[in-house]
């Protein structure tokens, strides 16, 4: 194996990380996955939060740091798993957010219709394993959770994968959130497998209750930080008003592959190789040039709405316990309305509502699954004495309102 592939990249977290072998570097020398050096990784958080410019590529190098651990671990726990397991599980978690677009989320929203990241990545994988010669089936069967050791399917995919490992503690350090902070060398280390299942061992059991507590503040801080929330709610609105003007015969300045976004519909059904192609050639720079012309277009929704993200004036938003009232809608509507003589659907982009959930343990999915010192085997609520763990399974919905603070 030639010396220079096996490279090392300093992590400012973790240290230093190493490339296993050579398919693992040719990927990520790649450039649909260097394309992900170009995509941040929490949106426009760094809104609220001046440090979170850390990317997509950081975290899926931090994941795949993780999940090496994590084969480590379970080796010397008697767990067996092949080269080719373990390669395959690289890539799969390497890979696992490749189809994320711009600015992470806004995308899913606005200008791809009904398509997810997740859809999106299969793709990018697919055409890799092509260009691979079938070098990627295997961890392309674990990412979609249909390979029968379904342990590897869960370090890939479930409510205590590396993914969500790695993603905690690289944004709470990015943030400066401390609450954010896991221990996720721990939580490996007190990982073990039985019938082919992930599961805890009792002594990681306060890890996994300091995981669930640190990913229930992350969401309200900053998951779901209101600045955070209308400013992406803004950037999905910049988008869908861009798509409309097109779709109206309007010429706006934009890049090629935004062009293309933007004059075609696309989604699941029609999304194909020359779409994927022209996705991959897409990152957050194309639409931060493109706002920052548009902030000077002569429509009065675009134009305003570029100019209130790029100089961060944006909307007021209030978050409330029960839905907002339509009659509140409706007099921030009509009150914009007389001000600027635009129409109610011109409104609507600078007046709307919506709601939030969060709920950091989901008792109905993938369960996080405690083996006890007797050797029986319970769900973290049933085994933990901490009692806002139950109330951790609960969803909490939240409902905001969004309008101008005064006139623009």
């Amino acid at each position: 194996m030639p010396n220079n592939k096996l490279k090392i990249f300093n992590d400012p977290i973790y240290g230093f990380i190493t490339i296993p072998n050579t398919l693992i570097f040719d990927l990520i020398e790649h450039k649909y996955f260097q394309r992900l050096r170009r995509i941040s990784q929490m949106g426009m958080s760094y809104l609220v939060y001046p440090g979170a410019h850390h990317t997509r590529f950081h975290h899926a190098l931090g994941s795949m740091h993780l999940m090496q651990k994590a084969v480590n671990v379970l080796r010397f726990k008697g767990v067996t798993i092949s080269e080719d397991e373990e390669t395959a599980l690289y890539v799969a978690i390497l890979l696992h957010d490749i189809g994320h677009g711009p600015f992470s989320h806004a995308m899913e929203h606005s200008i791809v219709n009904g398509i997810s990241h997740e859809e999106i990545s299969l793709y990018f994988m697919e055409k890799l394993n092509v260009e691979f010669n079938g070098s990627l089936t295997l961890a392309i069967q674990i990412f979609k959770g249909e390979y029968q050791r379904r342990f590897m399917c869960q370090l890939i995919s479930s409510q205590l994968d590396m993914d969500r490992a790695d993603y905690l503690k690289r944004d709470s350090f990015y943030t400066g959130v401390a609450e954010g902070n896991i221990n996720s060398e721990r939580l490996i280390t007190m990982l073990t497998v039985v019938d082919d299942e992930l599961l805890i061992e009792e002594k990681g059991i306060y890890s996994v209750e300091k995981f669930l507590i640190a990913r229930r503040f992350m969401y309200w801080q900053v998951y779901l930080h209101k600045t955070g929330l209308v400013a992406e709610q803004m950037l999905t609105r910049v988008l869908r008003r861009a798509k409309e003007l097109v779709e109206n015969g309007v010429q706006l300045g934009a890049s090629e592959p935004l062009k293309y976004f933007l004059s075609h519909t696309i989604n699941l059904s029609n999304f194909n190789d020359e779409s994927l192609e022209i996705f991959s050639r897409l990152d957050d720079y194309d639409i931060v040039s493109a706002m920052k012309a548009w902030q000077y277009h002569e429509d009065f929704v675009l134009r305003n709405l570029c100019d209130i993200i790029i100089n961060r004036d944006l909307l007021r938003i209030k978050l409330k316990n029960n839905p907002v009232k339509q009659s509140n809608l409706k007099a921030h509507k009509e009150a914009l309305m007389a001000e600027y003589s635009i129409t109610k659907s011109e409104a609507s982009y600078f007046v709307f509502n919506g709601e939030i959930t969060n709920q950091a343990y989901k008792k109905s999915k993938e369960q996080i699954k405690i083996l006890l010192k007797t050797g029986k085997v319970k769900d973290i609520i049933k085994a933990s004495d901490q009692l806002n763990l139950k109330a951790l399974s609960k969803p909490v919905t939240k409902y905001y309102i969004c309008y101008p603070k005064n006139k623009m």
